[in-house]
């Protein structure tokens, strides 16, 4: 199994070998170090632990002077020949490899029924003043209460998403950068999380 944790840049086209214009997005995939094997003798399970985006000196605080790294994650997998120290970086993947990437979503804050669900609204007709965007009814006359797991408005975003069988389209190995087809979840800078 293969995997890496990697930073989202930005998103760009680029044309494929018909001349066809792809849309890509840029993600700066390690270094990363593999900081602590896991075993079932000694944790319970089977995990590799990286760390991805190391400190600057004057960052380093006493409390994770062993792993000075900015992100630590695990990958429940065990492979033989890894080795603490061990690096990992893009020349583990090739061009048309499929992938899943994991991020975290764009926040959008507190939004209504229409942006938050897709609801269409209200019409513009008579006597619908300030009320194109409501939900209209929520509750039920025989139960005198609004029902759980009514689609209703309420924050928004900044939710894990797990994208399945994107495609790496190219290959920066001397910049560390992985084109991957299609858009992936978050902001620039996001942490994602690779697997292949």
């Amino acid at each position: 199994m293969k995997y890496i944790l990697a930073k989202k840049i930005e998103m760009t086209q680029m044309f494929d070998e018909d001349g066809k214009v792809v849309p890509v997005t840029l993600v700066l995939a390690g270094p990363c170090e593999i900081l602590q094997l896991k075993t079932k003798e000694s944790d319970g399970y089977e995990a590799v632990q990286i760390g991805f985006e190391k400190l600057k000196e004057k960052k380093v605080t006493k409390s994770i002077k062993i792993k000075p790294y900015r992100y630590l994650k695990e990958f429940r997998v065990l492979e033989e020949g890894k080795k603490v120290g061990d690096k990992i970086d893009v020349s583990i993947f090739e061009e048309g490899d499929k992938i899943k990437v994991s991020g975290t979503s764009k926040g959008k804050g507190f939004q209504g029924g229409v942006k938050r669900w897709g609801f269409h609204g209200k019409t513009a007709s008579h006597g619908v003043k300030h009320e194109h965007r409501t939900l209209g009814s929520v509750g039920y006359a025989s139960h005198s209460r609004v029902l759980k797991g009514k689609k209703m408005p309420g924050r928004t975003g900044s939710e894990r998403i797990t994208l399945k069988n994107l495609e790496i389209k190219k290959i920066d190995k001397e910049r560390n950068i992985l084109a991957i087809k299609g858009a992936i979840p978050g902001r620039r800078g996001t942490l994602i999380e690779i697997r292949g």
